[in-house]
């Protein structure tokens, strides 16, 4: 095999049925990684910007909703409830609230983790399937010389380049992202705390 035709499509094309399978599967798995990583990165930026757009002008669409569940609330008063309790309340309102939005801004960290969990194993499945056809060549033709084992040396390896290529980005964009998310969760929470406070104080003035 020559060393300078060792490119993703040439080894792609010189590939049996088994190896372009893994092959394909793990460069759609590639392609679906980087997808969600686009993705959950404009989430977190749009929290991040949301978060800071709130405590600037005390509007924000992203931020409205949680804010508004607090508002909605602090209406709904409960006979011998006490100062503490209804801050509890509005505070756990507003929770919810933000764990639903968290929940869908998060939703891509899950297809990064199932890529960065199988991909590694996809391409391990192509990488012995690669070395059977290396031994199988071998005992077919009483040869152990490169001519015979290249090809599926060659096929082991490019599976296992593939499933790296697809599992080191998963893996450490799913926990980058998740950092991030975790960052900007905080002051999220932080926000609710403070905000469930102004509602007890100016129960009036505080529509978002």
């Amino acid at each position: 095999m020559d060393i300078a035709h060792l490119n993703p499509y040439s080894l792609f094309m010189q590939a049996g049925l088994i190896g372009k399978s893994v092959i394909l599967i793990l460069t759609l798995a590639s392609i679906l990684c980087w997808y969600q990583i686009i993705f959950a990165l404009l989430n977190v930026m749009r929290l991040k910007v949301g978060l800071r757009d709130f405590m600037q002008n005390n509007n924000n669409s992203l931020i409205n909703e949680i804010v508004q569940a607090g508002v909605d609330a602090q209406r709904d008063q409960f006979s011998g409830e006490t100062l503490s309790e209804a801050r509890l309340r509005i505070s756990e309102a507003m929770g919810r609230q933000a764990s639903m939005l968290m929940i869908k801004l998060e939703s891509g960290l899950t297809s990064l983790a199932v890529v960065a969990s199988i991909s590694p194993f996809i391409g391990l499945l192509g990488t012995v399937w690669g070395i059977m056809i290396s031994f199988t060549s071998i005992s077919e033709s009483n040869d152990t010389s490169l001519a015979v084992v290249a090809p599926g040396i060659a096929e082991a390896l490019a599976t296992t380049a593939f499933g790296l290529l697809a599992a080191i980005p998963a893996s450490v964009g799913y926990s980058a992202l998740g950092a991030m998310f975790s960052k900007e969760a905080q002051k999220l929470n932080l926000m609710i705390e403070g905000r469930a406070i102004e509602l007890m104080r100016q129960p009036d003035q505080m529509e978002p």
